[in-house]
């Protein structure tokens, strides 16, 4: 109406595990207007757009994808949103785009790979300020098939604190997400 135009999007608990996280009730993302945020495990881009929309014009996303067909819609959200800058590269290597990405106030990680913790500590080590924060979804089948999915992410958190990664929340994503949680926690 008018020169104002309020734009509402739906955001889905079921293929976000983002908001899977906050309808959960997880008590804080540490995602804000203004923060510098590195995604890993962009996708195409839908979630990211949501955060982008969170941190606002002072803000910024850096969106790393490892496979180039996501990638494409990922670059798509980018022409449309610039806050967001892609990075089509292997989060397991973040010498590789180190150049393209400077300190940041939180970490999201949803890469769904066996070594996801220490490619989030690599990634931490690298950008993640001291006193940053992390929020990692974990999906307890693609870290050990035969495990109970509450060891293996006890295991996780096991392996965070040893990367001076300390977890202060952990939520189950159920409804939305079977054996998947999300970790939060501080850096250093």
């Amino acid at each position: 109406e008018g020169e104002a135009s309020v734009e509402y999007r739906a955001w889905n608990p079921f293929r976000s595990k983002l908001a899977a996280a906050i309808l959960g009730g997880i008590d804080r993302i540490h995602i804000r207007p203004g923060a510098r945020v590195l995604y890993l495990g962009a996708a195409s881009g839908t979630t990211v757009s949501h955060v982008s929309d969170i941190v606002g014009q002072e803000g910024v996303v850096y969106a790393v994808e490892f496979s180039h067909r996501s990638g494409r819609d990922l670059l798509n959200v980018a022409k449309k949103r610039t806050n967001v800058v892609p990075v089509i590269e292997d989060a397991r290597h973040p010498h590789k785009y180190r150049m393209l990405i400077g300190m940041v106030d939180v970490i999201f990680a949803d890469v769904a790979q066996p070594d996801q913790t220490r490619i989030v500590a690599l990634n931490a080590h690298h950008f993640l300020r001291a006193g940053g924060h992390f929020l990692i979804s974990i999906k307890a089948n693609c870290i050990d098939s035969t495990a109970p999915a509450e060891a293996v992410f006890a295991g996780e958190v096991r392996k965070m604190t040893a990367e001076r990664m300390k977890p202060q929340e952990q939520l189950t994503l159920e409804p939305y997400e079977r054996d998947h949680a999300v970790v939060v926690g501080v850096y250093r």
